[in-house]
């Protein structure tokens, strides 16, 4: 089935979007590289494959290791590669974006809280809300990876 071009049918709502992601990569003082961390991360929970290939070229883009990025779906094992910071932001990226299994739970509320303090903590939720409500406009309406065979 051919679904159509969310931007295109809704160029309003397209735009509201586009303003809520503009925000997440350049309103907050988050770095950039972590705002690719999160949304390759949220990508990857949610299963957006356009989102994934888009957002690990990102983090190629910003330096980071194809070593690092094929083990961002298992970094709590991997945990020696990723910083105190990304650590934080990984692991409320998961809790946020499975909110209805996990409610937001005060232990990792109070562990994302102290790494990143009240302003970074509500500004690093809004990019994890962005990437999950672009993930599901992109898997409900069918966009495909840029990567080529």
């Amino acid at each position: 089935m051919n679904r159509p071009n969310w931007f295109q049918v809704s160029a309003e709502g397209s735009k509201a979007l586009g303003a809520l992601h503009h925000f997440a990569t350049k309103g907050t003082n988050l770095p950039e590289e972590l705002i690719h961390l999160v949304f390759l991360r949220v990508s990857q929970i949610n299963g957006c494959a356009h989102c994934i290939d888009i957002h690990t070229r990102d983090l190629i883009k910003c330096g980071m290791s194809v070593e690092k990025i094929v083990l961002i779906p298992v970094w709590d094992e991997a945990i020696y590669l990723f910083s105190d910071l990304e650590q934080a932001a990984l692991a409320w990226a998961e809790e946020v974006t499975r909110v209805s299994e996990t409610h937001a739970s005060d232990e990792a509320y109070s562990a994302a809280l102290s790494v990143f303090g009240e302003k970074d903590l509500v500004d690093l939720t809004i990019v994890i809300a962005t990437m999950n409500a672009l993930n599901r406009m992109g898997i409900s309406f069918r966009m495909k990876p840029l990567a080529k065979a």
